[in-house]
């Protein structure tokens, strides 16, 4: 298996003021090519700044971060730039576009990295297709559900072939129903597409349909363990 994601002794502090505040206190952590990781622990755990670390959105205090084998802290703006296009992200809130249908919203993502017209749309739509919302395409998201809503986004952040999916509470803004089946759709891109896939939760019961759980407690990881 190919290491995608390694962590080794990752620091991060912020300044609150003049005082330090250490986020992250030395994590080590691998992930492989076609893992299913939860990243578990109550607020304040640092999950999401971890998080954030991974994707490129902040740079570790101390320690290493590798992606594909490549020092994050080496990379200059451009190349961090590059780096984050080939993540995909998901989020607790949808931010989706309100004026723009759920294929448009899919097809924006494409149009920052030179895709034609022609093959966004057909990307787009397959897409919407994979997610169950081949009949809602053309809809706007104030007409669709919560859970519809972030299906498309989770469509959005397939668009450009990611290296591995990143999704931060993706289930924490709809209801229990809506939330099934994200979880449902999300193993199966994980089991059938091949999709990395690296989820921070609070909800133990989320993290049980990730093939490993990870526990996060005051910046650090507690412990580990496969789940199947």
């Amino acid at each position: 298996m190919t290491t995608i994601v390694e962590a080794v002794n990752l620091k991060k502090t912020y300044m609150l003021g003049k005082v330090p505040v250490e986020a992250l206190r030395g994590v080590n952590l691998k992930i492989e090519n076609g893992d299913f990781v939860a990243i578990l622990g109550p607020s304040g755990s640092s999950k999401s700044t971890l998080l954030n670390l991974i994707g490129a959105l902040d740079k570790p205090t101390e320690g290493k971060l590798l992606i594909e084998g490549v020092d994050v802290s080496t990379l200059n703006d451009n190349q961090l730039a590059d780096l984050r296009r080939r993540v995909g992200f998901v989020f607790q809130f949808f931010n989706l576009i309100p004026r723009f249908t759920a294929r448009e919203n899919v097809e924006l993502s494409m149009s920052i990295v030179d895709v034609g017209k022609a093959e966004r749309r057909k990307q787009a739509e397959s897409l919407l297709e994979i997610v169950g919302l081949k009949e809602r395409m053309n809809h706007k998201p104030t007409e669709l559900s919560g859970g519809e809503q972030q299906r498309v986004a989770i469509a959005r952040a397939l668009a450009n072939n990611p290296r591995f999916l990143l999704m931060d509470e993706p289930t924490g803004n709809i209801d229990s129903k809506a939330a099934s089946d994200i979880m449902g759709l999300v193993n199966r891109l994980n089991e059938e597409k091949g999709v990395t896939i690296i989820m921070v939760t609070h909800d133990q019961r989320l993290a049980s349909s990730a093939k490993r759980t990870v526990h996060m407690f005051d910046g650090l990881i507690i412990n580990e363990k496969v789940n199947h």
